[in-house]
């Protein structure tokens, strides 16, 4: 695991730096791009010439090999609805990927039948994700479910009388469930995740929770949106066919929904330089200038 540190707080360690510099030319300007929370580490790279990259340093060797993996297999058959894995690094924890145009979702309201036509592109993203490969034999048993206990207890202080009965009762029921194929998943599968340009084009990024899993995995982390608009359950269904066994070599960036005539509002982000960082950790720059890529 990288424990490299850099001098300057703002930049990325020295050797990650030179990684980056070594894939893409000289780096002019570093921008502090990760959440604030000491576990996030990225940085916006604006090349002295043209192009702009993310670099990120990950916190651990299973989250770093997660994303990698990814790129290097069912990734690139998303075409321009993901970033490209540009260089990696196993020693230093790190990648550099591309841009994409748009902003996150997270945080963005939507006329209700807007909202109704971006959750079928939702869906299909997601459909285009579990045919990206074809599926693996199921797994006996559920994995997840042996998290329950540890979840529970980190929970406990905030659930309301009732919840963990419920909560468990939900898991009894899963028990039984019969075993499901698996199938290339995101892991992340949520609106902060998901990219809105101005034309109305969708893309996702960070795959460092990504594995091959049932394809529900995904859907359950759009369900906090169902909570309060119903709606949006069967729009997103209407439009996320069973993955296919055999996985297409490339799809096209999933199609727009009407574009406003205005472009979507800017959400706020808690970043460590919020004001010159307005994405999302591996997000892209507003598409203000066509969504340039590198």
């Amino acid at each position: 695991m990288s424990t490299a540190a850099s001098t300057y707080p703002d930049l990325p360690p020295e050797e990650v730096r030179q990684l980056a510099e070594q894939a893409v030319g000289r780096i002019a300007t570093w921008t502090d791009a990760s959440w604030d929370r000491d576990s996030s580490r990225v940085w916006r790279a604006d090349g002295a010439q043209e192009g702009v990259w993310y670099v990120k340093i990950h916190q651990n060797t299973r989250f770093h090999h997660r994303e990698v993996d990814a790129y290097r297999s069912w990734v690139p058959g998303l075409g321009t609805s993901a970033p490209t894995l540009v260089t990696s690094d196993s020693a230093l924890l790190a990648v550099v990927i591309t841009t994409v145009p748009g902003r996150p979702l997270d945080g963005i309201d939507h006329p209700p039948e807007q909202q109704r036509l971006l959750f079928r592109q939702i869906g299909a993203l997601a459909a285009a994700i579990h045919g990206s490969a074809a599926p693996l034999s199921a797994e006996e048993g559920m994995p997840a479910l042996a998290k329950v206990e540890r979840h529970l207890e980190a929970a406990r202080p905030y659930l309301r009388p009732g919840d963990e009965v419920f909560i468990r009762q939900i898991v009894a029921r899963a028990e039984a469930v019969p075993p499901l194929d698996r199938v290339p998943t995101h892991g992340d599968f949520q609106l902060r995740n998901l990219l809105l340009d101005d034309d109305g084009s969708l893309a996702v990024i960070d795959f460092e929770r990504s594995e091959p899993g049932p394809a529900i995995r995904d859907v359950v982390r759009l369900a906090d949106a169902w909570a309060t608009q119903p709606r949006l359950r069967p729009a997103t269904a209407a439009n996320s066919p069973p993955p296919k066994k055999n996985a297409s070599s490339s799809t096209p960036r999933s199609t727009p929904f009407p574009a406003s005539s205005t472009a979507p509002p800017t959400p706020t982000w808690k970043h460590k330089n919020a004001a010159t960082a307005p994405w999302r950790a591996c997000a892209p720059k507003a598409a203000t200038n066509g969504g340039t890529r590198a």
